[in-house]
């Protein structure tokens, strides 16, 4: 009965306050509401977007306590959120110095508009990938290669060098050329684009790894454990070609399997089927 009635004084009140409204309270409504999208965007390419989408689900949930009477959780997110200030701007703080830095630069129509990333073609990028992974199979050239997939990486691209290009198996070849400056670090690919090179990406902690593993094979085994992307790996002793996904590695992949893993798991008719493709077939083959 209390629920109820609390259901017809909330509707009550919106009805109210949308006839008392006028063209300034919707202009300032969009406003807010498009300086957090904005917001939003720029949180989009760090880790903190996940932090950002659980601080929402925390104003949520207190916001839910609050309507239903829920009293002794309600003071716990109150408790929570008395200290909420100080976590925000710890937590945040490179994105909100990158905020200031696009405005000192005179950026801020950057900032408030963004810009429309460049989109390059999946397949011929797979093409790409899988041509460069086996030239350098044949020539025992160590090679680390990210694909990101919806989880954007914009701090590990910050570790290494902007590129920006259309991949091609010759930009590939050169970039992991042992006489490259760039060919330690790993190559992070955007929306079918070389974004970066030179990259440095987290190890792995697992003690499942066998020991003949070495760094590259570890380190993409760790990003594939905090992200969702798809990282293939070309080894420098063995000539071995391994991707891992989802914190698995499989090694030693002949160059079709590597085509038809990179085509289920990067072209956009087959992300909906992610659960039915060639990866829910493996078994983790790490040691």
């Amino acid at each position: 009965m209390q629920l109820e009635q609390n259901l017809r004084e909330l509707w009550a009140t919106f009805i109210a306050l949308f006839r008392m409204a006028g063209i300034s309270d919707y202009v300032d409504i969009a406003l807010v509401a498009y300086l957090i999208y904005r917001g939003m965007k720029l949180l989009r390419d760090t880790v903190a977007f996940r932090l950002a989408k659980g601080i929402f689900v925390l104003f949520l949930a207190m916001a839910v306590s609050n309507f239903f009477y829920l009293n002794t959780i309600s003071w716990v997110f109150e408790q929570v959120m008395s200290y909420g200030l100080i976590s925000v701007l710890i937590v945040f703080q490179p994105e909100i110095r990158r905020m200031l830095e696009q405005l000192g630069k005179g950026s801020f129509s950057k900032l408030l508009i963004g810009h429309e990333e460049v989109k390059g073609d999946v397949e011929s990028m797979i093409s790409a990938i899988v041509a460069a992974c086996t030239s350098m199979s044949q020539t025992k050239t160590g090679a680390l290669i990210v694909c990101e997939r919806q989880e954007k990486l914009g701090e590990i691209m910050k570790t290494g060098t902007q590129v920006d290009a259309a991949p091609s198996s010759e930009l590939i070849k050169n970039i992991f050329f042992h006489n490259s400056p760039l060919h330690d670090g790993a190559m992070l690919v955007r929306n079918a684009r070389v974004l970066a090179a030179g990259c440095v990406l987290p190890l792995s902690g697992s003690q499942n790894l066998s020991r003949e593993l070495g760094t590259r094979h570890r380190a993409a085994v760790g990003m594939s454990e905090i992200s969702d992307a798809v990282l293939v790996v070309v080894s420098e002793e063995t000539g071995g070609i391994s991707v891992a996904i989802g914190g698995m590695l499989k090694r030693h992949l002949t160059p079709e399997v590597l085509r038809q893993v990179l085509a289920s798991e990067l072209m956009d008719e087959s992300r909906d089927r992610r659960k039915s493709g060639v990866l829910s077939k493996w078994k983790v083959k790490t040691k």
